[in-house]
């Protein structure tokens, strides 16, 4: 199958570029090759390459940013997918896109489900809730992989941050008043390549026939504290770290912009009755993750 990844350099793009490869000839971009702030460029540019299958990895994923830039936002989370997406309609294309928990307000107490309400609290949340109805309208085979939390050892994230404040504070404050479920890039673009493989000679089609919203996030579930609790434990050099303690914090002791949603975890029981798939548990893909990227 020919692939257009867009989005190669990001955490997710990095990883999807290395696993995408194996299943065909793949044309992978990044900004300024492409730029997602303008749509009638992207649409066109898709034409050009003429790919059987789009998977768009790139997206305006500054939370507390967003909330000063809210018309960059809505250009990149909601324009550029709803250009992808007329123009995988247009080729008898597929797309694949990924969105996020933060649509929904958390105020649920059980995971929530693909058709449970959706209210995000954020620009960052509405904007990418704007694409995912974009790419629903348009009439194209799509499939939106919901996640959460997502990772990588290569790009600052969570993980990253703890480990470097682990070397220099003796002292960490974390909130615990946060839920969700961390998600390693890597295995997310591994499970999309193995989704992607199923699809046989016809994967436009067959992905049609199970077009819709998907909730993929590493199973299981952890508070911030208890996210950073575990890196500390799975760290592969301990004897760099300057920590003493961990203490419990809550989100209201650490302003931001956006507010997050206080409980986000994703039931993926669709996803796995739809492709028979799932995620490992967080913690076993963190310490893999460890292992092979900080050593």
């Amino acid at each position: 199958m020919n692939i257009l990844l867009i989005g190669k350099r990001g955490q997710l793009g990095w990883e999807l570029n290395r696993t995408l490869v194996t299943l065909g000839p793949l044309v992978a971009l990044e900004y300024p090759e492409i730029d997602l702030s303008q749509p009638a460029q992207l649409r066109n540019l898709v034409r050009e390459y003429r790919p059987q299958i789009i998977v768009n990895a790139a997206a305006y994923t500054a939370v507390d940013q967003a909330e000063a830039e809210p018309e960059l936002a809505f250009r990149i989370n909601q324009d550029a997918p709803a250009a992808l997406a007329e123009a995988a309609r247009s080729l008898d294309a597929a797309l694949i896109h990924y969105s996020t928990d933060y649509v929904f307000d958390g105020r649920k107490k059980a995971p929530y489900l693909e058709t449970d309400a959706t209210n995000p609290l954020n620009v960052y949340g509405k904007s990418k809730l704007a694409g995912e109805q974009a790419i629903t309208a348009s009439n194209a085979a799509y499939l939106i992989l919901r996640t959460s939390w997502v990772y990588s050892l290569r790009r600052s994230s969570f993980v990253t941050k703890v480990l470097e404040w682990s070397r220099t504070q003796q002292i960490l404050r974390v909130v615990d008043d946060q839920v969700s479920g961390p998600t390693w890039c890597r295995s997310l673009a591994e499970i999309t390549a193995q989704v992607l493989s199923r699809g046989g000679d016809n994967p436009v089609t067959w992905l049609d026939e199970r077009s819709g919203i998907y909730h993929l996030a590493g199973e299981g579930y952890a508070s911030r504290l208890e996210w950073a609790q575990a890196i500390l434990r799975y760290d592969p050099h301990p004897e760099e770290q300057q920590t003493q303690a961990l203490h419990a914090a809550r989100s209201q002791d650490f302003p931001t912009a956006a507010e997050r949603p206080a409980y986000s975890m994703l039931n993926t029981d669709r996803f796995f009755r739809t492709f028979g798939l799932r995620l490992p548990d967080w913690r076993q893909s963190l310490e893999l993750a460890m292992a092979e990227d900080c050593e």
